[in-house]
């Protein structure tokens, strides 16, 4: 049992390896960027704003400061352990063998699933592109068969007349209809093969499409700005003729923490890294806080933007929301209904780069340690890339692709991703104090003894004297619209009023605990359906860990 939890000891000054170190902090903040602006605000944006309203902004502020504090839990973690492997390998340091291998299977999880999302928006910005420029696709080559058929059997029927006509035009061969998602297929390969050729190659083909992104997204807000109606930030609720922000309530804001939330993922990608990184004790931490300030000062001006020109309601399923507002029966401006659709796709291109780097490393990092197969160690001769990983990654993306569904890959991805962080910070208040070497990041350290449980007792008494209904019907968990959500917030308030005794006796730190403790407030957002697949996918990953990383574990034999 002891094996289960004992923790590997990393040394902060080992950064041999035998990958190619070419990554300095632009590079690092332009890798930032590309993970995390693009299927996020491309895509997953429309569906956000349909399910929050305008107030899905309040979520994203709330996101952004969740990330912002795991962010600083990142920094400190890649400035003492500069290995790739990003939270499996701090897992490892604090918490031991077992949750390493808990961590590194949500890693997995979060890279491959959220890229066969990626892939998916990818492809639909690429088919409405060439449909503007009168090049058409048969809808059954360009859609998910898993999401045509729930299209076309849903009571009532969807609306989707591309995934209808898909379902109703695709040949049949032996009794099964082709639908094949055939863009995502082979944009899924074609970034394989670019992480497969090099890092280095990879980083010029990135940062050249990073800053074009940047340039239309800042178009996007100075033109979108020029059509901005402030009447739209507080639409008319059809049944209780009522204006607010939040139409849709807080639950409904809280709906919509998976779209949100997977805008935010990409920034803890850069610690997979570490080994191709210049001084990354140094670079990792800046870099990755650079970029993720950034980000959140862009995501809450397009929300801005998007929420003033166009009523929430017209985003229900709209999938390029950014070229959907200057549509003519929106803004009306061609040019920008075109330009933004090319961009779009460049956008989401750099983010399946980021995440397709991503994997592999951590395929590399496990099997490294003996809990995974020898063959993921292996590294190219001559492009120094983890190739068999690589392959083994686009493999795994590639697949799932011909029966999945954006929905739920998006829920999935976004759960695993939300636990991993809550790990990570809690891995943070595990660390012993360390020395201060000059140049390297060091997260302050602020006593949590007092500060923490008058800051959380303080919100919940705050929030009650604002929103006293919510409490009053707290334990309401038949409810079936705010059911589920009512019984998560109980459980948050007894898990962080737990963490308040801890905290008074242990003198825990401050700035882990704020990311911990919104993290799992992200957490309450998740439906039982996501708790379920999600549960599912990790007894999958425990019975691989004892069958096969258990016995070969290398700190095991030592």
């Amino acid at each position: 049992m002891n094996q289960l939890f004992r923790r590997k000891i990393y040394s902060d000054t080992d950064t041999s390896t035998s990958l190619l170190r070419v990554l300095g902090v632009w590079d690092i903040v332009f890798f930032g960027i590309a993970a995390i602006i693009g299927a996020g605000s491309f895509s997953s944006l429309g569906e956000a704003i349909f399910r929050g309203g305008p107030g899905v902004i309040v979520l994203y502020l709330i996101c952004g400061f969740a990330c912002g504090f795991t962010a600083l839990c990142y920094a400190e973690f890649a400035s003492r352990i500069p290995t790739a492997g990003s939270a499996y390998t701090y897992a490892y340091a604090s918490f031991g063998e077992l949750i390493a291998w808990i961590i590194g299977w949500a890693l997995i999880m979060e890279y491959s699933f959220g890229n066969i999302y990626v892939a998916f928006s990818w492809s639909d910005y690429f088919t409405s592109f060439l449909g503007r420029l009168d090049i058409h696709i048969p809808e059954y080559l360009s859609c998910s068969y898993t999401e045509a058929k729930k299209a076309f059997f849903s009571t009532p029927q969807s609306t989707n007349s591309e995934l209808l006509n898909a379902w109703k035009n695709a040949p049949v061969l032996g009794g099964l209809k082709i639908i094949l998602d055939i863009p995502a297929l082979v944009i899924n390969g074609l970034i394989t093969w670019l992480c497969f050729v090099g890092v280095k190659e990879s980083k010029n083909f990135n940062n050249a499409l990073v800053i074009l992104k940047l340039a239309v997204i800042v178009l996007v807000i100075l033109v979108g700005y020029k059509f901005i109606n402030t009447g739209n930030w507080t639409p008319l609720n059809p049944e209780t003729q009522v204006t607010s922000f939040m139409p849709n309530g807080f639950a409904g804001v809280m709906s919509a923490v998976s779209g949100v939330f997977f805008a935010y993922i990409g920034f803890d990608a850069l610690s997979v890294l570490s080994e191709e990184t210049k001084d990354p004790q140094k670079t990792l931490p800046k870099g990755m806080i650079i970029s993720l300030a950034l980000c959140t000062v862009i995501y809450i001006a397009l929300t801005l933007v998007l929420t003033g020109m166009v009523d929430y309601r017209k985003f229900d399923g709209v999938g390029d929301p950014l070229s959907f507002i200057f549509e003519k029966t929106n803004a009306n401006v061609a040019w920008m209904e075109l330009t933004v659709s090319f961009i779009a796709i460049i956008a989401i291109t750099t983010v399946l780069l980021v995440f397709q780097m991503g994997q592999p490393r951590i395929w590399y990092a496990m099997s490294r340690d003996g809990l995974m197969p020898k063959k993921f160690q292996e590294v190219h001769p001559k492009y120094k890339t983890p190739s068999f990983a690589t392959i083994i990654t686009g493999t795994v993306v590639g697949i799932p692709i011909l029966f999945t569904d954006k929905s739920f890959i998006l829920d999935f991805t976004s759960i695993g991703t939300i636990f991993a962080f809550v790990l990570v910070c809690a891995g943070v208040l595990m660390l012993p104090a360390k020395e201060k070497i000059k140049g390297r990041f060091h997260l302050p350290y602020i006593n949590g003894k007092i500060i923490f449980p008058v800051l959380f007792i303080g919100t919940l008494f705050g929030f009650h004297y604002f929103q006293p209904e919510f409490f009053s019907n707290l334990m309401d968990w038949k409810d079936p619209n705010e059911g589920e959500f009512r019984a998560s917030i109980f459980f948050f308030i007894i898990v962080n009023l737990i963490l308040c005794v801890f905290t008074f006796i242990k003198n825990f730190s401050l700035i882990p605990l704020i990311g911990l403790s919104s993290c799992l407030y992200l957490l309450t957002g998740m439906s039982h359906d996501n708790w379920f697949w999600f549960g599912l996918w990790f007894a999958i990953g425990l019975v691989i860990y004892f069958f096969y990383g258990y016995r070969n574990s290398k700190l095991r034999q030592a």
